[in-house]
């Protein structure tokens, strides 16, 4: 799509409606071709709580060329300051949801691989607040933030519950997974990526490669779902992923919460989540190597270093350099406050514009971040 496109996209009210009652109440992101943005121009972290949010989105942050929309797993009571977001008492609710990656060209496998997600909530009771997205390249199983009561919520931090609940579900599902292996076309991916800075992208909005929309869909409509349904020029969307029932999912977080003891980042620990990686038994071949977000990054920003100076040594230093800055900016954002204290730094670097954007540089001439070369 040509951005004119994009944004004609975007202009469409019942897209607006949409992506608007999603984003209510949560912090706000959105990517372009070759940026990302969290925060307004003002330092504020990005928000959509009305039509005129979404004429400034475009308006203010147009260097970016906003093409994707994402949300925050959260919903806070205040998004006024970056401090807003360290406070884990300004978190007001928080949605489980299940992150299923693999091959657009083997979508289907994608499809069977969240039935599985899908069929376990149910059998858990879990089933009017169940609702699931195509994402583009993947599908997103969410459980409605409010089929948690006011009584649970009250004893259990919200992000411990979303949390808790996708990582016990991934354990729980992964023998089941493991037997369905065999029958898929291409890798698949389920993992728990709930984080207190996690964001989703939001309902109807575009991939930010492929030109599909992002739409949503109840869990009796998977056996019928085709991929033709998030063309962008006439998205089959079911608006219905509102629907909730208060304390459906009570049983759920309680037995969660008691197996998995919370969110692991509140402490720092890193302790390490649950993951499964599904790929199709092959004779005779090696298995495809994969290229992580982390290097297209480098890459890209290597490439369009290259095409600007022609200088190959420099272009990986800065391809390597931007990877790590955006993946450091994408993780901890503007009101970041390190816990320990900062090292010295191992060079001496001086702060360069260098195709638009602030780099440091070392005496050397190479790109460094936190005092070490690249």
């Amino acid at each position: 799509m040509e951005y004119a496109e994009v944004i004609e996209y975007y202009r469409d009210a019942r897209i607006r409606r949409e992506v608007l009652d999603y984003c209510r109440g949560r912090w706000v992101a959105v990517a372009g071709p070759h940026a990302f943005a969290r925060y307004w121009a003002s330092g504020a972290p990005l928000k959509l709580e009305s039509e005129s949010d979404m004429d400034r989105l475009f308006r203010e942050l147009k260097r970016v060329r906003p093409r994707t929309i994402y949300a925050s797993v959260n919903v806070y009571r205040r998004l006024e300051e970056p401090g807003d977001l360290e406070k884990p008492e300004n978190i007001a609710l928080a949605s489980p949801i299940w992150d299923v990656d693999g091959s657009l060209e083997h979508w289907r496998d994608i499809v069977e691989v969240a039935k599985v997600i899908v069929d376990f909530l149910e059998r858990r009771g879990v089933v009017k607040s169940v609702f699931v997205k195509w994402s583009g390249e993947g599908m997103h199983i969410h459980i409605h933030e409010r089929a948690f009561s006011e009584d649970v919520r009250g004893r259990i931090h919200p992000l411990d519950i979303a949390y808790s609940v996708v990582e016990y579900v991934v354990k729980s599902v992964e023998p089941e997974l493991r037997r369905l292996e065999r029958s898929l076309e291409s890798g698949v991916k389920v993992e728990n990526v709930i984080d207190v800075k996690r964001v989703f992208t939001a309902p109807l909005s575009l991939h930010k490669r492929v030109d599909l929309a992002c739409v949503c869909l109840k869990p009796e409509d998977l056996d019928s779902f085709d991929l033709s349904w998030a063309y962008p020029r006439k998205p089959r969307h079911d608006e219905r992923w509102r629907d909730f029932e208060e304390g459906e999912a009570d049983r759920l977080a309680l037995k969660a919460f008691q197996k998995v003891k919370g969110y692991p980042g509140w402490t720092g620990t890193g302790e390490k989540r649950a993951s499964v990686e599904l790929r199709r038994e092959t004779e005779g071949k090696e298995p495809a190597g994969e290229v992580g977000r982390f290097q297209v990054m480098a890459l890209l920003q290597a490439a369009r270093y290259y095409v600007l100076t022609g200088d190959l040594k420099k272009a990986k230093s800065f391809g390597l350099n931007r990877a790590i800055f955006y993946a450091w900016a994408k993780h901890y954002g503007r009101g970041y406050h390190p816990r320990y204290p900062v090292r010295r730094p191992r060079v001496k670097t001086k702060v360069v514009k260098t195709l638009g954007e602030k780099t440091p540089v070392s005496e050397e001439g190479w790109f460094a971040m936190g005092g070490i070369e690249q």
